[in-house]
């Protein structure tokens, strides 16, 4: 079975259908959503810098060409727009752009751009555990990020995820990837702790938001149960023993692999680092389930 809704009211959405601008379409939360709200015939507009990467949900969509690397790109993107849902994101360095100004400076650009253009609701996604004094760069600049949110003229709900998978994924890919070796590589001793969200079902938690009368400004999400990143590995990989890798001997790879390949790396430090932190809500799956979602277990998820 599915994440289970409970049954929809008429909310905002149903009764004005305001333009909404996503940006982090082509992701893993945003192109979920972006299909349940052209499923609902909500008029979206996309900020995304190849359309074609939209899929069959390019002819469905507005199409604003930019990127978070992009902010002249904001201002046509934001025309006429309601409601701006900011899920575009990076784990790791760009050639356009560091950790830092992909997460922090660039929501700071397009909070000021929404404001200017007359925006009414701006929906960001943080991380669960964000804080300036976080021990990996994406939590802190995503502290960071979540303070200009706040602290914006905006109506905001800020949403604080734990580890988000769905197929196609880089981190699902990459240990998908490794079911077809005699074990399964992992960085240190996967012992952080992790509630694991499948990406429908955040974005089903994005709809909720989006659909209510009286938003939350801050909701934590998290899956149904608590996984250690050992855990996470043998499920992705399909039952393969684990190896695990030495922390300073997987931070030396992946810091070469980097150097090397740039930004078209499988896999990066930066990325991995986040698995050597818990990012577990003290209540669960509680903030998903009072917005009308079951999240789904990860075995479950993956079984389909």
């Amino acid at each position: 079975m599915g994440a289970q809704r409970l049954p929809q009211r008429r909310g905002p959405l149903d009764r004005a259908a305001p333009l909404v601008l996503v940006t982090g379409a082509t992701g893993q939360v945003g192109s979920a959503l972006v299909r349940r709200l052209t499923e609902r015939r909500v008029p979206v507009r996309c900020l995304v810098r190849e359309p074609r990467r939209l899929g069959d949900e390019r002819v469905r969509v507005q199409i604003a060409l930019g990127d978070l690397t992009d902010p002249p790109s904001f201002r046509n993107a934001l025309r006429g727009v309601g409601t701006v849902v900011h899920l575009a994101a990076s784990g790791r360095d760009q050639l356009a752009g560091s950790i830092e100004e992909l997460n922090a400076i660039a929501t700071w650009r397009m909070v000021e751009a929404a404001e200017r253009a007359g925006v009414e609701r701006f929906v960001f996604f943080s991380a669960l555990g964000a804080s300036t004094h976080h021990r990996t760069r994406l939590h802190r600049s995503k502290a960071l990020a979540e303070r200009v949110v706040r602290e914006s003229s905006l109506a905001t709900t800020v949403f604080a995820p734990s580890l988000i998978y769905a197929r196609g994924g880089r981190w699902l890919g990459v240990h998908a990837r490794m079911a077809l070796l005699p074990v399964a590589p992992m960085s240190g001793l996967g012992r952080a702790r992790f509630q694991p969200l499948w990406a429908a079902d955040a974005a089903d938690c994005v709809l909720a938001v989006l659909d209510a009368d009286r938003p939350p400004q801050r909701v934590e999400l998290a899956g149904p149960e608590t996984l250690t990143h050992t855990e996470m590995v043998r499920i992705a990989a399909r039952g393969r023993p684990v190896l695990p890798v030495p922390v300073p001997v997987a931070r030396a790879g992946l810091r070469l692999t980097e150097t090397v390949l740039r930004s078209t790396a499988p896999f990066t430090w930066d990325e991995a680092e986040l698995l050597e932190v818990p990012m577990v809500a003290e209540a669960g799956s509680a903030d998903a389930e009072r917005l009308g979602v079951m999240p789904r277990r990860m075995a479950e998820a993956l079984a389909r």
